[in-house]
């Protein structure tokens, strides 16, 4: 059996405020095998994009280890690429300059940048867009882009910061099945932060729920329903019970410890 992918090991995050520590991670324990798309889900607040954060480097753990590839996460790298809600798209490049950003970086040749850059824009429907800018193109068309540019880099892990959460339901439902054909193509190892319960059924192999600060492990399954899944099955519907029972708990945690702060204020 190969080693997993990424290992997050006895991992806590502490952030420091004026009077105060705040615990956003607690005791995180995860194994994730090559090509398993997991997603993170819990209410606001539990931590989810806090330990993504963690995994691309971005803001290492207060304790505890992640390794990916057997290799210490110290700082972000171009094996984790990482797309984020907010498109964060250069303005004042085209789409095809967008995508071909990080390979000129890392100073491929110019035909090689132009063969990549062509194929992902064919992989996702963009090749009639690659000379428009940011702020002619749709939400939904932004995050291809934004997709398109972290897929360039040939990373072999993906981590997606609620990426569809700004998009109205039919775009968002488009982008789901077009990163999961994507997924089944490539082959990625995927995590990728929601709240939305339906969404994480829908995508994911595996589902972490993640309980409200401190973020713990509350529930960690697999979800054995068929691809592609149909939201309107029974199983489906059972699920999205199931999970949406775990997350309320939280938020309902979450209410009365507001309630117990207000009344100490």
């Amino acid at each position: 059996m190969s080693a997993p992918h990424i290992v997050v090991t006895n991992v806590n995050k502490v952030f420091s405020t004026p009077g105060r520590d705040v615990v956003a991670l607690k005791d995180i324990n995860l194994e994730i095998p090559r090509g398993q798309f997991v997603c993170l889900l819990g209410p606001s607040g539990c931590g989810k994009s806090t330990l993504l954060n963690a995994i691309a480097g971005f803001a290492l753990p207060s304790s505890g280890t992640i390794t990916a590839d057997g290799q210490l996460v110290a700082a972000p790298g171009p094996e984790r690429g990482m797309v984020f809600q907010e498109y964060a798209l250069f303005p004042w490049m085209t789409v095809e300059d967008n995508v071909a950003f990080g390979l000129e970086i890392k100073g491929q040749p110019k035909a090689q940048i132009r063969a990549t850059v062509d194929k992902l824009l064919q992989m996702l429907s963009l090749a009639d867009f690659r000379h428009r800018y940011p702020k002619d193109l749709s939400g939904g068309m932004r995050q291809r882009v934004a997709i398109a540019r972290v897929l360039a880099l040939d990373s072999p892990i993906m981590l997606m910061d609620e990426p569809f959460g700004a998009l109205d339901a039919l775009t968002r439902r488009n982008l789901q099945d077009e990163l999961l054909r994507l997924w089944a193509e490539l082959k990625k190892t995927i995590i990728f932060v929601t709240h939305s319960i339906e969404e994480a059924i829908y995508l994911a192999d595996r589902i972490v729920v993640m309980t409200y600060r401190p973020g713990t492990i509350k529930r960690d399954l697999m979800v054995d329903l068929p691809r592609l899944r149909d939201p309107a099955a029974a199983e489906f519907n059972a699920l999205k019970r199931e999970l949406g029972q775990l997350v309320m708990e939280e938020q309902q945690r979450h209410h009365n410890d507001e309630l117990r702060m207000a009344a100490v204020d």
